[in-house]
């Protein structure tokens, strides 16, 4: 039997088209990121791309995050109106939009073509979005909708400012952008109440980096007890350590981290472990983005204005900080934040005369 044509794959592209057509700028935004992806799987660096297509690599990464929002969005059921106009310009705007789930991505899309913002803007309403997607329950008088979520923003800022002149340019911004007439109704309140909520400040991170070789131990496997069988000692897998923190992983999905025996770590009752980005942690780290290691205690559920924890929000875990209870319990309290070892030559640890000097 043979494929109908409309059942036959598209045949994949040869590097060469992909190159020359990027080369003349041939096809929309959305293909010269699809085709730079492509490209980057199949082994070319973004150097290489720069120097064949004159595409610096900024620009690559700009226009595969914006291609693969731009899908997403397209997927979740986006306006026919911002389909087609984001399908010919905007990859700038659409690259701000990469931490918001699928269908916040249509909806924000459909709101930045409608208020006309530019990236900047986008980028404050993307974070507005997620800020908001955060809590449990909408504010009273505010919606979902991502004209209420960047409202909320500015309402809540607005309350927190003692000087007119910024309160009033925050209630401006929170009236333009509010959708829901509740929502605008909240604002207009600040314009009678000059009462003042001071902002509380976010505690900082448990951060601890790992500074010596003795710090970084190695997980074992145990045979047993003596005395024991030569099938005893054949059956303990063979251990295999990844990453900046030596995790070992056996068959299957488990898999385990050695944690220096500090007493945030014994003291705590139920401990796992978390990798993530440091960019991802609710407050920015100092230095490179670079792989921590999170480390939760689940006993610990009770909320705690100094402390950060595990919830779920949007249908992922993040890791948040609450300035008041929250309305559902969390999973757990962040006791540890760990950076890796900064190892220039990580085979100079390896050499015993060299660890003995």
């Amino acid at each position: 039997m043979t494929d109908t044509p409309q059942d036959t794959p598209n045949p994949p592209i040869p590097p060469e088209d992909l190159l020359f057509a990027l080369r003349r700028k041939e096809g929309t935004w959305v293909e010269w990121g699809q085709a730079c992806q492509t490209l980057q799987k199949a082994g070319f660096n973004p150097q290489k791309i720069f120097e064949e297509t004159g595409f610096e690599p900024i620009h690559q990464n700009q226009v595969i995050v914006g291609a693969q929002v731009y899908s997403s969005m397209v997927s979740a059921g986006v306006s026919e109106a911002a389909r087609a106009h984001f399908g010919a310009r905007g990859s700038d705007i659409l690259y701000e939009l990469r931490i918001l789930t699928q269908a916040e991505r249509a909806a924000a899309a459909d709101f930045i073509l409608a208020k006309q913002l530019d990236a900047d803007g986008a980028r404050e309403i993307a974070k507005a979005i997620k800020e908001f997607s955060r809590l449990f329950e909408a504010p009273e008088g505010f919606s979902r909708h991502p004209g209420d979520a960047a409202a909320y923003q500015y309402w809540r800022a607005a309350k927190q400012k003692s000087d007119l002149q910024e309160r009033s340019r925050l209630i401006a911004q929170g009236l333009r952008f509010a959708h829901s007439q509740s929502a605008r109704e909240q604002i207009e309140k600040l314009l009678t109440d000059f009462s003042v909520t001071p902002a509380r400040p976010a505690p900082r991170l448990p951060v601890y980096r790992l500074e010596s070789e003795e710090e970084l131990p190695r997980v074992l496997p145990v045979v047993g007890e003596l005395p024991l069988a030569l099938d005893d000692l054949k059956s303990v897998p063979q251990v295999r350590e990844t990453g900046p923190f030596q995790m070992v992983s056996f068959s299957g999905n488990q898999a385990w981290v050695p944690v220096p025996g500090w007493q945030v770590v014994l003291k705590a009752e139920d401990p796992v472990a978390i990798l993530c980005q440091s960019d991802r942690l609710p407050a920015k780290l100092p230095g490179k983005v670079e792989t921590v290691l999170v480390v939760i205690d689940r006993a610990q559920q009770e909320w705690d204005a100094n402390s950060y924890f595990l919830v779920e929000g949007a249908g992922e875990l993040q890791l948040q900080w609450f300035e008041t209870a929250p309305e559902t319990r969390p999973h757990g309290r962040v006791i540890l934040v760990m950076r890796p070892k900064k190892i220039f030559d990580e085979e100079f640890t390896k050499e015993p005369w060299q660890i003995d000097e």
